[in-house]
């Protein structure tokens, strides 16, 4: 389908107010993770002086997300795919894993033979070993390198509310599943898994916000590019697809718009009439 053809399958009201969720990995930001485009703040801007509310609705933990929170005109943010909620700066609903539920988990990660970081609201984790492949090296270089961490899991500061497990080869996949019926797992693809506490989603999240500022399901509009984006497109009747994106969001039947480098934040809600 055209874009013009899935333009007219998305519902709209100027009249009303809508409430924006934007994803942050190339959606708001590139696939760097770092440059968001002027087109994109300056549409933000233009949405919330129109009276309507945006929120970031991303699957990383709230220590993450430090450089939006600075930077990114929002009414809030919706952290660790829902485990955390923060609303002007405000920590308003944040659900982390119990200290004895985190060491049963670390100590699985560990006897299945799955690379790992653990992420919280206080830092990101990975165990002090050394890494079995170069792709892990290079992760924990470049979150060593963004967010400030240092290796090691076992200190008394580390209580994380999710975490990523990584399929490095000669894995127990079975028994790794087997012991996190607690968690919901989405299959990122090329081994990764992003393990969350089941009940926690960036749909729980979404229905928090509606309920809190009292608005209609109607008036929720998402924009995303990825599998863990499916929560997002599954709840809200309003589906913007980035111009790169999963082809698991396609059964949704999405707007699809232009690419983050692009500008496609702003061309979409142009495009809608929410700007």
């Amino acid at each position: 389908m055209t874009r013009q053809g899935r333009l007219c399958s998305v519902m709209r009201n100027d009249c009303e107010r809508k409430v924006l969720f934007f994803d942050v990995d190339g959606t708001l930001v590139d696939e760097a993770g770092k440059d968001i485009p002027e087109s994109t703040v300056k549409a933000l801007v233009k949405a919330m002086e129109k009276g309507h509310l945006v929120f970031v609705n991303s699957g990383r933990a709230r220590c993450m997300l430090k450089f939006l929170e600075e930077t990114l005109p929002a009414d809030g943010f919706l952290c660790g795919c829902g485990t955390q909620i923060v609303v002007k700066g405000e920590s308003r609903f944040h659900r982390t894993l119990s200290r004895e539920r985190g060491e049963e988990i670390k100590k699985l990660l560990s006897d299945c033979r799955l690379a790992a970081w653990l992420e919280g609201e206080g830092g990101v984790w990975f165990p002090d070993d050394e890494p079995r492949t170069e792709r892990t090296r290079r992760m924990r270089e470049s979150m060593m390198r963004d967010y400030g961490m240092v290796p090691g899991w076992d200190g008394p500061e580390v209580v994380f509310d999710k975490f990523c497990a990584l399929d490095e080869g000669g894995c127990d996949l079975e028994r790794f599943f087997a012991g996190i019926p607690d968690m919901d797992v989405i299959d990122r693809g090329d081994g990764m898994y992003e393990c969350v506490p089941a009940g926690c989603s960036k749909a729980t999240a979404m229905d928090w916000v509606l309920k809190e500022y009292g608005l209609p399901l109607e008036s929720a509009y998402v924009f995303g590019d990825s599998t863990n984006d499916i929560p997002m497109f599954e709840f809200a009747p309003n589906r913007i697809a980035m111009g790169v994106h999963a082809p698991e969001l396609e059964q949704f039947n999405p707007f699809i718009t232009k690419t983050v480098e692009e500008g496609g934040v702003a061309w979409a809600m142009e495009q809608l009439g929410i700007i």
